[in-house]
């Protein structure tokens, strides 16, 4: 203001010019004094975001594994489970009224146990068997699941027909017929393994894919029953 008071009351041209050249660098200094200030950035809040639950699985045992498959399996309704070779796939469908059996089956696949594990029996016009294997991630596999035995099951009526998947009783001494849930075997034989039934729990049923069993049972085997060349799998779950 004092700066204009002076401008309007003088008369001197040279006066005049120096004061416009005053208000204009006074002018330019605001301006850039007010550009200088820093722009205050809103403030974000952090969001950490938590980790993902990781299932903790119990070791299972003799103790444990009824119960803990009594949850599952009304937790875990899934029933179809495809067992991938080189042969071709095996579409299988798990029975619901053998609960324990299946469950444990659909447990395994969810954990995986199977990919790798081969098809190391097989008995020509009668049964492909699998679940086991000599393989060290394998046998790791079922340390960390745990040893445990199922209860036969073998009230419900099913028949070993051609084409039923079945669990061997375990090898050790044995005589309530408790089975080794880490394998399996399918019948391949026509009409079907009918001396089996009240023996071994059937728990499902090849729907696809009973050629692929075919294929398999025909491969050369040792002595011990045992194919020449490992036939390994996958399974998977189907919806």
């Amino acid at each position: 203001m004092h700066y204009l008071y002076l401008f309007l009351r003088s008369k001197n041209p040279l006066y005049l010019l120096c004061l416009l050249f005053i208000l204009a660098q006074c002018e330019s200094s605001t301006k850039t004094n007010k550009s200088a200030t820093p722009k205050q950035e809103p403030v974000k809040k952090v969001v950490q975001k938590s980790r993902l639950e990781v299932p903790a699985y119990p070791r299972l045992t003799d103790k444990n594994a009824i119960p803990f498959f009594k949850q599952y399996a009304a937790e875990n309704k899934e029933n179809k489970v495809r067992i991938e070779t080189r042969y071709g796939n095996i579409d299988v469908l798990l029975y619901e009224d053998t609960p324990y059996h299946r469950a444990n089956f659909v447990y395994l696949t969810k954990r995986n146990y199977f990919d790798g594990s081969i098809f190391h029996r097989v008995v020509p016009g009668f049964i492909i068997q699998g679940g086991n294997s000599d393989s060290e991630t394998v046998m790791r596999r079922r340390t960390d699941i745990g040893r445990y035995l199922l209860p036969p099951d073998t009230r419900k009526g099913h028949k070993h027909h051609r084409g039923v998947i079945s669990m061997p009783s375990s090898a050790i001494d044995n005589p309530h017929k408790l089975a080794s849930p880490y394998e399996f075997f399918i019948v391949q034989q026509s009409p079907g393994a009918y001396h089996l039934d009240g023996n071994y729990t059937a728990f499902g049923e090849v729907i696809a894919g009973m050629e692929v069993v075919d294929s398999i049972n025909t491969q050369k085997t040792d002595d011990r029953e045992m194919p020449i060349y490992n036939i390994p799998m996958k399974v998977r779950l189907l919806q």
